[in-house]
């Protein structure tokens, strides 16, 4: 039981190392895309500027969001990441009109069965939160 005890803190340990990288590369991505104001006189010139540039908001993002999936690894984070890939893949990529509706159907599949799990966790509490008071009232 030891051993998978230490096991556990080790992958844990692991975790929190590969979080701080992601943090790290978050913020250098920050800075170059602050950094770089040439950008914005290029999105007024062209669109396909913008499409550049929504990219690489978009890499930050779901590296965002990444980092709360692996600080807290639960459905919602996971689904939301999930969310933020399709997203990213319907707006800045070339997509045919049957691949944009692919996208929009996989997002409302995604949030639907968020809010499904979201729900059967809340009841999950409830039905615990009741199964306390109830031994309390004994």
């Amino acid at each position: 039981m030891k051993f998978k005890g230490s096991i556990t803190k080790i992958c844990e340990l692991l975790e929190l190392v590969v979080a701080v990288l992601v943090l790290i590369g978050i913020l250098f991505s920050i800075c170059s895309l602050v950094k770089d104001f040439a950008i914005f006189r290029e999105i007024l010139n062209h669109t396909e500027s913008f499409r550049t540039y929504l990219d690489q908001i978009f890499v930050i993002v779901i590296g965002i969001e990444f980092l709360q999936m692996l600080c807290r690894p639960n459905s919602d984070n996971i689904m939301e990441v999930l969310i933020f890939l399709v997203a990213r893949h319907m707006i800045v990529s070339e997509t045919t009109p049957f691949e944009d509706f692919i996208s929009v159907i996989s997002i409302i599949l995604l949030c639907v069965l968020r809010r499904y799990l979201h729900d059967t966790r809340e009841k999950a509490k409830d039905k615990l939160a009741s199964e306390e008071a109830e031994v309390k009232e004994m």
